[in-house]
């Protein structure tokens, strides 16, 4: 499949062979009657494509038809049963792969490799005794987060504060002699409001360093991992009847007022997030005529049933034998097939999108179907309640492009259903099945030698909830429905790295957690804030943390079955990026380098060996195992080799494709999923970590880097808005967007006064409220325009802490001299701060794909205590003096 002068990671010719072809065209043109006015043409068209066209990376906006619903929750508090939540505990790196090797003990297969460090999962069984004993109460009030405690009602924010998981760690905390913050002191200034939040926040910090909470909120993922479930057969060892409870629970208490279930936990409700959370309540075992299944149903009715919910809820019903295949549009393996350098070829798609889509690819070309959907009465009788027809008379090749206006975010383009109803031509066409088989059979070969590399790459935990489940379902039929192939067993070691507990439940997270991302982070924060040698235990395991979750770059990691996939012929096969020396969103063991997390952890790490007093002491002594200048190098190196040649950066890989590829986007929930767009949040913190390194280290690469700067300096500016903003993609929205956008600039070398900073400072002091802070919702990248009303809906007076703080990070980087502005967002963070230094959970923070969000717990605490420390050491002037 490979070519001489094809480069299947960048999707692109190299260099010298685009030139070759340019010229030879060029010449074909010059020798027929075009001649020179022909060539001439020729280059203008190549200028107009390059340079007049709005580049891929622009996400565009505001969108014409905005979100008009909003999603309405019963007033019920609903608290879980103290017996049941004192059972669970948080189990954290050694101590995690401890408990799960204790779990499958005997079982044939069963292994557990890579990193344990930063792995977060949960297990029941007796709680560790405190060495002293703690105040209960005490607990509760820190661990709170401003509510009730242990008291959950989705009607006043339907977003968990993790209460559970803070309160084991403050009550560890207490436990090891530590004294609590003084609930009774109010900071008087922004600096003592920074050390009161740190020393909240450093209660928290798990053992080995990092920093856990809930990476929740989209309500597609569990339902996924319970169809799989069962159509396994319900292995115990999977989910057992404590975690299925809980399940239960949540998706109970996410229900809104109509019966429906949104897409994520402040969406309204959806077909897509009822079909799935129904299907999920009645394979938990929910009779069909308890109350929450009937209302269910009648919302699911009134819009149609569930022939009008999105192609992957469609998708887990044909898995489950509640739906025909001939509903679902093809999903053709043998596209693997195609020559690397074709113009459309799966390796050129995002990785998600990608990974998504192969074992989806496996499972509709093998057509799978549960084993038992003919005579198991559960789904003989699904069959009945989610349509509105006799399901035997439902024509379902005519249903495939059947979508529900409420799903409907990115409508499927006229040419990709011209594409699919041609496909469906050629899933059934009797002519056409002998050469379909053919090359079936081969496309079906290699996407199961791509899971199984996939597999070993990520130590079976993948490299999201899609494709975990699904690649382990595909693993299960490749050894004949048998859940105790070796393969199936390490697949359900790693499914507890995706489960999270809080206050309203069990839940799948959106990956297997968010904890390198956060800790790099809130090392900087503490960093910007002067506090690191302040709290040395803190500096000590997060440097650790550190240098154990750098990818393949520990003896640990490097005798993972990962490492062997990181030689450039199976990079080249498996169309993977440079891996060794990037750092994870979660994980070592996960295996998966991207962008910002790489570049954030880089300038954490620096930003501790330079700033650190505690490091230095502790890398000099020996305590401490130290970052070699190669590991820093390679480091480097990964950040570089992410650019784009739009100067960006984007996520896990180059961009490889083209942005016409959207008119073939499959999913109609999600946009822009087809290729890896550069992105200002990632060619931020990739540029500012080049910087940074640069600074540390002048002689490495030193050309390149500074040739790398201007072109991502120049490709941050390409993509502001004419209004001064950015639009940011991974959290809502233009608060965040002009915080990444500000400091890019900043930190490559744009002046103060640069118009690119004037225009984003003034778009941020036009949206600060009257209360002095600033807030916005998911609805904002939704809609891909500021939110109207700010946070108006689980903030406060339409503003948020989180929003706030990125504001003030932005116009401080900028050094904007409205003091005014900034001394009363920094009054906003203040007042807003609870007793305890801790901030109050509001609304999402997170956002993907444009139109899914999801929790960062984290948020509420790092960036307040980074803005206020930032904002100090800019203004002290004014902010030092009592507020």
């Amino acid at each position: 499949k490979g070519i001489l002068g094809y480069d299947s990671s960048l999707g692109a010719w190299s260099p010298l062979v685009r030139v070759m072809l340019h010229i030879s065209i060029s010449g074909m043109i010059f020798s027929t009657s075009a001649g020179t006015i022909g060539v001439l043409l020729y280059g203008i068209l190549c200028y107009f494509i390059h340079h007049v066209l709005p580049i891929a990376s622009h996400p565009g906006g505001p969108r014409p038809h905005k979100i008009q619903r909003i999603p309405k929750f019963p007033n019920t508090v609903t608290t879980l049963p103290e017996k049941s939540v004192s059972q669970w505990r948080c189990l954290v790196a050694e101590e995690s792969h401890t408990e799960t090797k204790r779990k499958f003990e005997g079982v044939p297969g069963s292994q557990i490799s890579g990193e344990a460090c930063g792995r977060q999962m949960w297990g029941t069984g007796p709680q560790v005794k405190p060495k002293k004993r703690v105040d209960e109460k005490l607990v509760s009030q820190l661990a709170a987060g401003g509510r009730e405690p242990k008291g959950f009602n989705p009607s006043q924010n339907p977003n968990s504060c993790d209460q559970i998981f803070r309160a084991q760690q403050i009550r560890n905390y207490l436990g090891d002699g530590n004294i609590a913050p003084d609930m009774k002191s109010k900071p008087q200034t922004a600096k003592e409001a920074a050390r009161k939040a740190a020393q909240f926040y450093s209660m928290l910090q798990t053992e080995d360093g990092h920093w856990a909470g809930d990476y929740g909120g989209p309500h597609f993922l569990m339902p996924g991992l319970i169809v799989v479930w069962y159509v396994m057969g319900k292995p115990e060892k999977l989910l057992n009847e404590e975690q299925t409870q809980m399940m239960i629970h949540y998706i109970s208490v996410h229900q809104q007022t109509d019966g429906g279930w949104g897409t994520h936990i402040e969406s309204p409700s959806t077909v897509f997030g009822s079909t799935l959370m129904y299907v999920a309540l009645r394979l938990l075992g929910v009779d069909k005529d308890d109350g929450r299944c009937q209302k269910g149903r009648a919302f699911l009715e009134e819009y149609g049933g569930a022939l009008m919910t999105g192609s992957w809820a469609k998708f887990y019903l044909c898995l489950l034998g509640a739906m025909e295949w001939d509903g679902h549009n093809s999903v053709p393996c043998e596209m693997f097939l195609l020559p690397n350098w074709f113009p459309f070829h799966p390796g050129r798609l995002w990785c998600h999108c990608r990974m998504v889509y192969l074992p989806m690819s496996y499972l509709y070309g093998s057509r799978f179907v549960y084993s038992e959907a003919e005579t198991d009465p559960l789904i003989l009788s699904l069959r009945e309640e989610l349509y509105v027809q006799d399901y035997n008379t439902i024509p379902w090749i005519k249903t495939r492009h059947m979508v529900a206006d409420l799903d409907n975010y990115s409508p499927i383009p006229l040419v990709m259903r011209v594409l699919q109803n041609i496909l469906a031509r050629y899933e059934t066409w009797s002519i056409l099945q002998p050469f379909k088989n053919f090359v079936r059979s081969r496309g079906l070969k290699f996407a199961s030698d791509y899971m199984a590399a996939e597999d070993l790459q990520t130590n079976f935990i993948d490299i999201g909830p899609v494709n975990k489940v699904l690649n382990m379902l595909s693993m299960y039929h490749a050894a004949g429905n048998d859940a105790a192939a070796p393969n199936v067993v390490r697949h359900l070691m790693r499914i507890q790295d995706y489960l999270w507990l809080a206050e309203d439940g069990m839940k799948m997270q959106g990956y297997n957690g968010s904890q390198c991302w956060d800790t790099s982070f809130a090392i900087q924060a503490y960093e910007e804030a002067g506090l690191l040698d302040e709290f040395p235990l803190v500096t000590s395991r997060a440097w650790a943390f550190f240098e154990r979750t750098q990818i393949l770059s520990t003896e640990t990691s490097q005798s993972s079955p990962a490492y062997q996939y990181e030689s450039a012929l199976n990079r080249d096969k498996y169309y993977r990026h440079l891996s060794q020396g990037g750092w994870p969103f979660s994980t070592s063991a996960h295996g998966w380098p991207i962008s910002d997390c790489t570049g954030e952890g880089l300038k954490a790490s620096l930003a501790l060996l330079q700033h650190s007093a505690t490091i230095k002491e502790g890398l000099k002594s020996e305590k401490l195992l130290p970052l070699s200048e190669v590991r820093l190098q390679d480091a480097a190196d990964v950040c570089l080799s992410f650019q784009n040649e739009d100067g960006g950066f984007a996520t896990y890989e180059n961009n490889r494709g083209f942005g016409w590829y959207e008119m073939l986007n499959p999913s109609e929930v999600f946009g822009d999923i087809m290729i890896d767009y550069s992105y200002v949040e990632c060619s931020m913190a990739t540029l500012t970590a080049l910087a940074d390194f640069h600074r540390h280290d002048p002689t490495y690469r030193g050309p390149e880097i500074k040739h790398a700067i201007v072109k991502g300096r120049n490709f941050l500016k390409s993509i502001q808005r004419p209004d001064g903003s950015w639009y940011g993609s991974w959290a809502c929205c233009f608060c965040y967007g002009c915080w990444f956008g500000i400091e890019g600039l900043m930190k490559t070398g744009e002046k103060f006064d640069s118009p690119s900073i004037k225009r984003a400072c003034d778009f941020l002091i036009s949206h600060q409220r009257k209360n002095g802070g600033w807030g916005e919702d998911f609805t904002s990248c939704y809609d891909k325009d500021y939110a109207s009303k700010g946070m108006d809906a689980y903030g406060d007076e339409g503003s948020g802490v989180v929003n706030t703080a990125w504001a003030l990070l932005a116009l401080s980087a900028a050094k904007c001299d409205n003091k005014d502005a900034i001394k009363r967002g920094v009054m906003y963070l203040m007042k807003r701060q609870l007793p305890s230094g801790d901030f109050p959970q509001e609304g999402i923070a997170g956002v993907f794909n444009r139109a899914c969000g999801i929790t960062y717990t984290a948020y509420r605490n790092v960036f307040p205590l980074w803005a206020l420390g930032r904002c100090t050491a800019t203004y002290g002037d004014i902010l030092m003096e009592k507020l």
